[in-house]
This record gives C-alpha cells, sequence and structure tokens, in this order.
C-alpha cells in the first residue's frame, strides 16, 4: 500500500504546493481522493499514469477539490481506458458530473459509474472496504475511510503439531471456520492469529463533527485538513474549516495513530508552525508535502 500526496493546497495553489489530491495504490486498485486543478502534472510528476486510478472520491463541489477532473477524464480516454470508471461524491454529484459532461462534448465516451454517498459503506471488495460519513461544510461534504479487511496467518508449527495438512481444511480455517480432523475439532483460532487491517481517512472542507469522528475512530493514518493555525479560529469558524490544533484534537479523541496535515493555506510560507500548533495536542502529526510518499 502507498499513499501519494498530489496537492496539499487548498483554494489557491502556491509554487510548491497544488490544489487538493491524495491517491492511494492498493494492489490492482489506484483510489484518488478529490481531483483539484493540475491533477494530470502531478501525477506525471509523480510518474503514475492516469489509467491507474479506479476510483475516484470526492469530498464535495468545490472548484478546488474537482476543477482536475474534467481534463483527466479525457487524458484516460486518451489513453485507451477500457474499465468502468466509478465516481463517488455527495448529493448533488449526478447533476454536476452531467454538466461536466455536456462541457466535454458529444466525444466524451469513458464509461463511468456515478455514485452518491452519504454515510455507510459505499465500496465492498476482497480486500477491503471504503466508508462514508457527512462532514460539516458550506456545502454537501463526506469524507472516506478506506478500511483493509483482516487477515488470518497460520500458524504452521501449530498445524504440522496436529498433523493439518495444507489444502481445502486450511483454506476454511483461513476463511474463520472450524473443521473437523481426525475426529478432532479444530477452531481457527487455535492455529492462527488474526492480522488487522488497516485504516486510512481522508477528510477536509469541514468543522468539528460527529462524522468526522466516527470516520476517525481508530485510523492508522488520518488525513486531515489543517486550513489556519489556532490564532485563525474565528476566521476557520466562519469559512467552516479547522485549525491545526482542532486536528490534532480529533486525532486524539479518535484514538488515531498518525496525523498529516493538508490543504494549508496560502497565507503560510511555511507550515512547519501549523505542524507545531497540531502537536501541541498531538504529537505523532506531521504536515504533508507535494508528492511525500507512505509506503504501509
Amino acid at each position: 500500500m502507498e499513499i501519494i500526496f498530489l496537492g496539499t493546497a487548498c483554494m489557491q495553489p502556491t509554487k510548491k504546493r497544488n490544489h487538493p489530491g491524495i491517491l492511494l495504490l492498493y494492489k490492482g486498485d489506484g483510489l484518488l481522493f478529490d481531483c483539484g486543478e493540475g491533477i494530470q502534472r502531478q501525477l506525471k510528476i509523480a510518474g503514475i499514469r492516469p489509467t491507474k486510478i479506479t476510483k475516484i472520491f470526492l469530498t464535495h463541489w468545490d472548484g478546488d477539490h474537482f476543477f482536475g477532473l474534467p481534463g483527466l477524464l479525457q487524458t484516460m480516454q486518451a489513453a485507451g481506458y477500457d474499465h468502468t470508471l466509478e465516481l463517488y461524491g455527495p448529493k448533488g454529484t449526478r447533476e454536476m458530473f452531467e454538466l461536466l459532461k455536456k462541457l466535454m462534448g458529444r466525444k466524451f465516451l469513458l464509461e463511468v459509474k456515478v455514485s452518491e454517498v452519504k454515510k455507510g459503506t459505499i465500496v465492498q471488495e476482497e480486500d477491503y472496504e471504503i466508508h462514508a460519513d457527512e462532514l460539516k461544510h458550506t456545502s454537501p461534504c463526506v469524507g472516506f475511510a478506506f478500511a483493509e479487511r483482516n487477515k488470518r496467518k497460520m500458524l504452521m508449527s501449530v498445524l504440522k503439531k496436529l498433523g493439518v495438512p495444507e489444502g481445502p481444511l486450511v483454506g476454511k480455517l483461513q476463511e474463520g471456520k472450524k473443521i473437523i480432523h481426525q475426529g478432532r475439532e479444530v477452531a481457527p483460532d487455535q492455529v492462527s492469529k488474526v492480522i488487522p487491517g488497516r485504516k486510512i481517512v481522508y477528510a477536509t472542507d469541514t468543522r468539528p463533527c460527529a462524522g468526522l469522528l466516527r470516520l476517525a475512530e481508530g485510523a492508522d493514518i488520518l488525513i486531515l485538513e489543517s486550513t489556519f493555525k489556532s490564532d485563525l479560529e474565528e476566521k476557520a469558524k466562519e469559512f467552516m474549516h479547522l485549525t491545526a490544533r482542532e486536528a490534532g484534537q480529533i486525532a486524539n479523541e479518535a484514538h488515531v495513530k498518525k496525523l498529516f496535515l493538508t490543504h494549508f493555506s496560502q497565507r503560510y510560507k511555511d507550515v512547519s508552525e501549523l505542524e507545531e500548533d497540531a502537536r501541541d495536542v498531538f504529537d505523532n502529526t506531521q504536515a504533508a508535502e507535494d508528492f511525500m510518499k507512505i509506503k504501509i
């Protein structure tokens, strides 16, 4: 699993920071969270082919979070993308996507499955799920949690001791089912241990709210906006964003392991002050940079 930060600015990009975009690569899937203007260029610099993207998740329809979508889709079509692309977003996503298609013209032939989401499990794959929950912003906005399924690691020495041969019986145990071997019942917990799945959460453009805490609970990695420093908390409230300190408080309350800050206001030339602001309440915090890669 690898996370690539393609854009860490907010409404206005800077020389070093592009509009929002986070790419999660997991096995054969490329999961893009938000698609700010210039995302194609960021993908090129990062050495990622646009056709690796299988699903796109938009938190909301503010321009800085979707203006890169039309160009990206046209590029994917020109590159011969032959799968059905999945697009997820909040209420209004179907209407907005139809408007985009009209703007792109009749030559747009890419197959896109559009889903409007609000709360709950929105994607179920063999190895992972994606959950959504409502955030608190000036327009409909959702956050997303990637949740890897738990796995069982078989204890081969115990299996050998019990005389359980490799094959269908071990397969059933891996599925969490009991078996009967040589007249004896063998339970999965006797011969294996559960490896908890990893949880990655992405949320932006929100005030503290119940939906955000539900998503973030127990996350291995929480990627969260911190548009302002805590001395501008009133401005954060006015524009429905978070301060870095509030991001740290949420990470603390949700028992998160690691917090990555993103979505920085252009007013901050050095985001280390935002990092320090969050670390006052949650020490394991890091300010993200464009093209930062995290391998998990």
